[in-house]
């Protein structure tokens, strides 16, 4: 546990192709289901400060209380994920951990500058990708709490736990 922020609860996975990973984390590890959200639509998006629109889909397990989630860009617009496959074979890019308060967090450790990556979903969802790859070779994903995704979230830790190898893969509409 950290003590400036909490938990992490998140390895975030940049990978090529999401179904090939989920798949190969459901086949060979036995982690799953994952539930999938395709062209993830987001209001804000900013990279490095700058406006980007970013076409993406996020895969997303739980392996008890810690969370998977495999992140695949479709596009070429600037972003955190370009950056790592850019400098790197697909795998762990970041950590993430539930926040009160992004902003508050973000101030509290003197991060501002350290912000390379800012989003907010269409469903409300905020959270800001923490340059701190000096050491381990991760950002940390800071990810505000809402009652929303909460709720998702405990949803997916129960299909977890009752999951017994069937459908994998499952596509949010």
């Amino acid at each position: 546990m950290s003590r400036y922020f909490g938990p992490i609860m998140q390895n975030g996975y940049v990978v090529r192709d999401w179904r090939r990973a989920a798949e190969h984390w459901s086949e060979v590890l036995g982690v799953g289901p994952f539930f999938v959200m395709e062209h993830i639509v987001f209001s804000e998006c900013s990279y490095r400060g700058r406006p980007s629109a970013i076409d993406m889909t996020v895969a997303i397990a739980y392996s008890g209380e810690h969370q998977i989630e495999l992140v695949e860009q479709y596009d070429d617009a600037p972003s955190i994920y370009r950056d790592f496959l850019s400098n790197s074979p697909e795998g762990l890019q970041h950590v993430g951990a539930l926040v009160d308060d992004l902003e508050a967090v973000i101030a509290a450790r003197g991060w501002q500058e350290r912000v390379v990556q800012r989003v907010v979903t269409a469903a409300g969802m905020r959270a800001a990708y923490v340059d701190t790859v000096s050491h381990g070779g991760t950002m940390i994903e800071l990810i505000e709490k809402n009652d929303a995704m909460l709720s998702a979230f405990d949803y997916m830790k129960r299909a977890a736990r009752e999951w017994n190898g069937e459908r994998p893969i499952r596509i949010s509409k």
